[in-house]
Parts: structure tokens; C-alpha cells; sequence
């Protein structure tokens, strides 16, 4: 089947964006793009990255809803018709070491200068300047310089690490997608493209400017579990249930918590969210009685109640949820469950479209589709493969 472009129905329908495929946080750039309407046209090597998280490309859900081409960059004809391709579009998103694609042919000026009105975004850990800008890294070494991973987890002894969420999606990908949307408000302005610079060491400091505001106003203390937010106080933890699973207990304001231990039967026990003091007698109060039953049942003491009290799901579990269900935050597609498209728009709602597939499994189509001329010419050449 011909691919078409234009078939996405959310608030991007009609943006075209070539993506020169990395790992991790671009592709996510990359998928939400794409979730939103956007015609992306994913540059993949031939035979796919070398780093995959899954062994079936149908479950690469990053690499969902946009066609795979395979091609050879460093064939000079493969990146003429990228270049070709750049000529058309409104974005382009790559996530190599600083200076590869200029090395390519398709650097910022190779590209700026087919296309002014492109934005060129651009996807690393470090940043393109800096000390440690040619320098590997992974998602926890970028925010352990930023100080954000110093302070995560409730051992006091050490730090945790949320798997790559804070880094690679919280202050990688969801700030390149902000500053390529907002690049292109710009260029409705000016009518000029630019390139955008997201680094995971700028997005996560930014990221953490809540603390980074306590820390200065002295209502923050650099030890873990001893914050408002980090598990300090009793009344916003996660506690264990009598068959080992775990509730989350975030009953912050003084109405939240007398709910909460209204319904825990703890209030005329329960020392006072003032008494300082008395946090360890509340927390142990508090444990105690939450291990008494199962989480189960404490889902049902607490459900639609204001306690913020709220059972700590696996995620096979969660498209289960009552809630997670009615706002079908999950959905399947092709026998896979994965997040549905977020966020959500009362006119412009995203639909899935392509699901995620080999990579090169739509080369002819996806060229033809971009208006490139003699596709089988190129493969012929070795330019691109078909897989």
C-alpha cells in the first residue's frame, strides 16, 4: 500500500519533519511529533540502530507512526536526497555526537542553507559546547552534575536513579519538542528557521527549578529524605500493605490529612501535622496500620476520596486502573498496549497511525511519498535498502 502524507489528526497535521534517528530521548521527540499529527520521515541505518531495547521493531514503541528508510549517509547520494528531503520540511531533529552531521554533509548550514525556514533540532546529553560536549555519557550522568539525581530516593545513604525519566524524556526530549514548537512560532514571525540546542544537563536543571527555589529560599536541606517532597515527612510516603504490595501517601494539606487518617482510624491517635516532634511516632502509626491490610482493600477504603492516597500499580497493571481505563490512557494497537497520545485536544485529537515496524520497511514508500524521484534508482546504487 502507498503511503500518503497528511493522514495525522492531531495539531501538527501538515508539519513535516525528517528525523535522523538516534536512541532514547529524539526518537521520544520523534514519537510525539509524529503522536501529534506531524509527517516524520525517519532516516535509519541500514539494518536499524545498534542499540534496540527490544527484539521484536513491532513492540519499539518510541519508533511508532512515522515510516523507516534505510540509508547509507556516508554515501554522498543518500545524503543529497536527504538534503532534498530537508528542502521540504519544517523540522529536523537529529541525535548524534556534536559534529557528526556536519561531518555528513547535513549540518546546520548544509541544511539552513537548502531550507532558512528549517528548524534544527538538535538532541545530546551534554550539549553542542562545553567541556564534556565530545564525551559519552548516559541519561544518570547527566543529571548528577545538574544536581538533580543527588537527592532522589528515600535512602539516606545513597542516591536512586528513576531508570532514564528525569534525564533522557523529562529534560531531553519534552524540551526539544518545546523548543521546536517554539522555534516555529518564531519563524511565523520572522520566517526564519534556527537551530535548537536541547542538552539533558540544561532541560534537567531546568527541570528542578522548584527545588532549586527552596534551596535558595532555605526550605531545602541536600540530604534525602528529610523534604517536603522526598519522603521527609510521614504524611507524604509510600507505605507497604499486608500482602507486600506499596500505597502512595501524598496527603499534603491540613484537609487531605485529617481525611487520611479519618479513614486510616488513626485521628484520635494520630499526633498533628504541626507537631514536628512526633513524626516518627506518626510515621511508624501511620506503617502500621497501612500493613495491617492489603492493597487491595485500602484501594477501596480510599477510592474517590480526597485522602491522596493511591495504590502503586506495576505497569502491566495499570491500563486497569477504574480511571486509567475510562480515559483510555492505554490503548492497543497491533496486540501491543502502550500510552495513547498525550496531551488532548477538544478539536484537533491524535490518532495512532503507523505502528513500529523494521528498519528500511517503508524506504520506497516514504521517498515517493516525500516527492523523491527514481526511489528504485537509489536503491539500485546502494544509496538506500528496502527491507
Amino acid at each position: 500500500m502507498p503511503l500518503t502524507l497528511g493522514q495525522g489528526t492531531g495539531p501538527l497535521a501538515g508539519l513535516k519533519v525528517v528525523e535522523l534517528a538516534g536512541i532514547g530521548p529524539g526518537p521520544h521527540a520523534c514519537m510525539i511529533l509524529a503522536d501529534l499529527g506531524a509527517d516524520v520521515i525517519r532516516i535509519d541505518r541500514p539494518g536499524g540502530g545498534a542499540l534496540s531495547v527490544v527484539a521484536d521493531p513491532r513492540h519499539d514503541l518510541l519508533t511508532r507512526g512515522r515510516p523507516s528508510v534505510a540509508a547509507d549517509l556516508k554515501n554522498p547520494v543518500a545524503r543529497d536526497t536527504v538534503l532534498d528531503l530537508v528542502a521540504e520540511a519544517d523540522v529536523l531533529v537529529e541525535g548524534l555526537r556534536p559534529g557528526v552531521t556536519e561531518r555528513l554533509g547535513l549540518g546546520p548550514d548544509d541544511c539552513l542553507a537548502r531550507n532558512p525556514r528549517l528548524v534544527y533540532g538538535r538532541m545530546t546529553g551534554w550539549g553542542q559546547t562545553g567541556p564534556l560536549a565530545q564525551v559519552a555519557g548516559h541519561d544518570m550522568d547527566y543529571i548528577a552534575i545538574t544536581g538533580a539525581l543527588h537527592g532522589l530516593g528515600q535512602d539516606k545513604a545513597r542516591p536512586h536513579f528513576p531508570s532514564n525519566l528525569v534525564g533522557d524524556f523529562g529534560g531531553g526530549s519534552t524540551y526539544l519538542v518545546i523548543g521546536i514548537l517554539a522555534a516555529l512560532v518564531e519563524r511565523g514571525i520572522s520566517g526564519r528557521g534556527q537551530v535548537v540546542d536541547a542538552a539533558i544537563v540544561d532541560g534537567t536543571a531546568h527541570l528542578n527549578a522548584m527545588a532549586s527555589a527552596m534551596l535558595a529560599g532555605g526550605g531545602f536541606t541536600e540530604e534525602r529524605a528529610a523534604n517536603l517532597l522526598d519522603g521527609g515527612i510521614p504524611y507524604y510516603d509510600i507505605y507497604e500493605t499486608a500482602d507486600g504490595e506499596h500505597l502512595a501517601v501524598g496527603a499534603l494539606e491540613p484537609q487531605f490529612f485529617d481525611e487520611l487518617v479519618t479513614r486510616l482510624g488513626i485521628k484520635d491517635q494520630a499526633p498533628t501535622q504541626a507537631e514536628l516532634g512526633r513524626y516518627d511516632e506518626l510515621r511508624t502509626l501511620i506503617a502500621d496500620t497501612i500493613r495491617s491490610r492489603t492493597r487491595a482493600e485500602w484501594t477501596e477504603v480510599f477510592d474517590g476520596t480526597d485522602a491522596c492516597v493511591a495504590p502503586i500499580l506495576r505497569m502491566s497493571e495499570a491500563p486497569e486502573h477504574p480511571h486509567v481505563k475510562a480515559r483510555e490512557v492505554f490503548v492497543e494497537r497491533d496486540g501491543v498496549v502502550q500510552p495513547a497520545p498525550a496531551p488532548r485536544f477538544s478539536r484537533t485529537a491524535p490518532t495512532l497511525t503507523l505502528s513500529p515496524h523494521r528498519a528500511g520497511t517503508y524506504t520506497r514508500e516514504a521517498l515517493e511519498a516525500w516527492g523523491v524521484a527514481d526511489v528504485d534508482g537509489l536503491i539500485d546504487a546502494g544509496a538506500f535498502v528496502q527491507a
